[in-house]
């Protein structure tokens, strides 16, 4: 197992990349703590991962407050010991062109999308430091490396994970402390649905959406958890402050 009796802490993990990477995690032998703020599906996680044999602890978690976050690390230090991978997922998407956009909203997905992944950071990094080792992977988005039209707040969170990303890998390195992200495509998460729900015309956006990416077909969660996988084991030893796209190839498309 190539996670064997690591204890990571997965958040965003009651549905779609989170899920796909907390069960992934616990079948290659890690010992999962489930942070998410959807009680009902976070328990579900929980109850898959145990059902299969692993070990997981879901622990309702607002990753955009402070007390909460630091009470989730707390919950996996006490019932698995330090954590030694943290996989930051949790985000949420919203739609507005910038002359339109309310500063509330604004505030929300920055909150939500960015200054979660600082915070569970700040408070993983001394269980990290004590062990001298540790894997932050962190969910950013290829709207992080090239902006789609009205998504300001939510491109202008995702490039700052990138940036958080890469000054954490270079500060704790010498902690032996490893930290990149994942620049996903179009992933078929609920997340998603939420957004083609919300337009005019779904079926146009969909299928513009699949346009986009050059293999034809949108990602699925287990597409990015694996990319995690890699990332937080020892096969990527050696690799630190990068940015994965794992995109269909979107990124490499002239628009």
């Amino acid at each position: 197992m190539r996670l064997h009796n690591r204890v990571a802490l997965v958040t965003g993990a009651a549905m779609g990349i989170g899920k796909a990477t907390a069960l992934l995690f616990a079948q290659e032998g890690a010992r999962v703590l489930a942070a998410d703020i959807n009680e009902q599906e976070g328990a579900e996680t929980e109850r898959e991962i145990r059902a299969a044999g692993g070990e997981c602890l879901f622990h309702r978690t607002d990753v955009s407050d402070e007390g909460d976050v630091e009470a989730a690390v707390k919950a996996a230090t006490s019932r698995f010991g330090p954590v030694e991978i943290l996989l930051n997922v949790a985000g949420i998407a919203h739609e507005a062109p910038a002359h339109e956009l309310k500063l509330e909203d604004w505030q929300r997905i920055l909150n939500v999308n960015l200054t979660s992944m600082f915070l569970c950071a700040k408070h993983v990094l001394p269980g990290m430091i004590s062990l001298h080792r540790g894997a932050i992977v962190n969910i950013s988005s290829v709207q992080g490396l090239f902006g789609f039209p009205g998504y300001p707040h939510y491109a202008a969170s995702k490039g700052g994970i990138i940036s958080l990303t890469r000054q954490l890998a270079r500060e704790y390195a010498s902690e032996g402390i490893r930290v990149n992200c994942i620049a996903p495509g179009t992933v078929d998460t609920p997340m998603n649905h939420g957004v083609l729900a919300r337009v005019p015309d779904p079926d146009a956006l969909k299928a513009a959406w699949a346009k986009m990416h050059p293999l034809g077909r949108f990602g699925q969660p287990l597409d990015i958890a694996q990319g995690a996988l890699f990332l937080a084991g020892e096969e990527s030893s050696w690799i630190t402050g990068q940015c994965l796209a794992i995109d269909g190839g979107v990124s490499c498309r002239v628009f």
